[in-house]
């Protein structure tokens, strides 16, 4: 490190997705309408969740935030990338890579807490039936939504501040389409031991533990079926549980795949790939997956259409 020049770089330069030339087009209308879809698809159901007052439970409470979080997070990337595709200046500047990176911890932080709300809430359903009101009070709700947005703005701020205490010499190519945490420790030329060690710790505790926690409530939520076996109860069970299931196998799976059980021969193209998967693909499929599998999104939006229609015909 001591032998390499110590010139503060000012821009960093992002080489974006491994396309050959021809595809590129191809590929940007294909990433432009994904993007379009998800921030339309999680619109959508935000605006029902907010039209709708049968919608205005705690389950819709934390969905709402959770499309929210899905939205930015993949508004944080998307456009830099879909600008650098049909542009030559592949640049970022020193202080909005930091910035991306800082957005981007926080809302894939967030969507790691929501879930874990939305599991708990599935538990107390599911579980304590006759209570839920009861237990799942406003204040509850409340401290449920509000600390996951505390806890992530300091975890996004700790990384983002010791990231800006690190210098930057002469490479500043990110083989990547956003400000990864991991591969920016890579181009510093500065002693990254400390920022390696919160990684490891306070890092795997955001992934791990909540995982721990919704892997919990489903085997609370699978013992209470088993209690009382019957076909409607495992139904009911299904149709409760299935959607948010779907969504925490999808976000875990990618995350865990990449950063908790990454191979030694790990290419740049399989870490682009997974990386696309759980900030792009994700949530696109989220408004698809809570709506296309749940009958109060579905029943919500036929009637906010026959409102429309009843007050146009007036």
């Amino acid at each position: 490190m001591t032998g390499r020049n110590q010139t503060t770089i000012s821009e960093f330069l992002l080489l974006g997705l491994p396309i050959k030339s021809e595809h590129q087009n191809l590929f940007y209308a294909l990433f432009l309408a994904m993007y379009v879809t998800t921030v339309l698809g999680n619109l959508l159901i935000l605006v029902l969740i907010c039209l709708d007052p049968h919608l205005h439970t705690p389950m819709y409470l934390f969905l709402s935030n959770l499309s929210f979080s899905d939205l930015c997070f993949s508004s944080v990337t998307m456009p830099k990338l879909l600008q650098n595709m049909q542009s030559q200046d592949l640049s970022i500047p020193y202080a909005g890579c930091l910035t991306q990176m800082y957005f981007f911890l926080f809302f894939g932080d967030l969507e790691d807490f929501l879930l874990v709300a939305m599991a708990y809430d599935r538990y107390v359903a599911i579980c304590f039936p006759l209570h839920y009101t009861t237990i799942m009070s406003p204040r509850l709700c409340l401290f449920l939504v509000v600390l996951p947005w505390v806890l992530t703005t300091f975890h996004a701020m700790l990384h983002t501040l010791l990231m800006a205490r690190l210098h930057f010499c002469e490479d500043n190519v990110i083989p990547h389409f956003f400000c990864d945490l991991s591969a920016l420790l890579k181009l510093s030329c500065s002693d990254t031991r400390v920022n390696e060690l919160v990684i490891f710790f306070v890092g795997g505790l955001i992934i791990v533990i909540p995982f721990l926690l919704i892997i919990m409530s489903y085997a609370q939520i699978v013992s209470s079926i088993l209690k009382v076996p019957s076909a409607k109860g495992i139904c009911k069970a299904f149709s409760t549980c299935g959607s948010h299931l779907t969504v925490v196998c999808l976000f875990y799976g990618t995350i865990i795949g990449l950063y908790l059980c990454p191979s030694a021969n790990n290419s740049i193209v399989k870490e682009t790939v997974m990386s696309m998967m759980y900030t792009v693909v994700a949530p696109m499929l989220n408004p698809f997956i809570y709506s296309l599998r749940n009958r109060d999104m579905k029943g919500a939006l036929r009637r906010v259409i026959c409102r429309k229609k009843i007050h146009f015909s007036l």
